[in-house]
């Protein structure tokens, strides 16, 4: 788990390090005009959100900060998936997911692996809306596993035999 979430984490920085400039920050149409840089901040808060509240084993994934530096700043975003990477492996352990639907606070039960994998297939899905825009924008090659659930491509590969 956590080497494929670290795996994800680095070929997602490669796809953005090949982007041309300005199209971190550039609107895309096909995106309802997000860019991939409000996509890349989103993953990167709830990960952040994880991480933060670990020791105190509770996590609320609607208090993140919507840092613009995260959206605007390609450098800056690169140094927070690395921070990421290096800080996401820990011991499993009880957390307290907290929700807050129509001024409701709802409390769920998980633990820290579960969690790890939720944001996993988190960015996962992100980054299928990402490899749209670039796609839309620039002729990068985009590895055919980005944004592909890792039990896509495991069918896939059976499918092929």
């Amino acid at each position: 788990m956590f080497t494929s979430s670290r795996q994800t984490i680095s070929e997602f920085r490669e796809i953005l390090l090949l982007l041309p400039l300005g199209t971190y920050t550039k609107n895309c149409q096909e995106l309802s005009n997000s860019t991939i840089g409000q996509h890349t901040r989103h993953i990167i808060e709830l990960y952040q959100c994880l991480i933060a509240g670990y020791e105190l084993g509770e996590v609320n994934y609607d208090k993140r900060e919507r840092n613009k530096q995260i959206e605007q700043t390609l450098s800056f975003a690169l140094e927070k998936l690395k921070e990421i990477s290096d800080d996401l492996e820990k011991k499993d352990k009880p957390l307290s997911i907290i929700y807050e639907l129509n001024e409701n606070q709802v409390l769920l039960t998980s633990n820290y692996f579960r969690e790890v994998m939720y944001n996993l297939e988190h960015m996962i899905h992100h980054q299928a809306l990402i490899r749209v825009a670039v796609q839309s924008f620039c002729d990068v090659q985009v590895h055919e596993s980005f944004g592909v659930a890792p039990s896509t491509l495991q069918y896939r590969s059976v499918c092929v035999q």
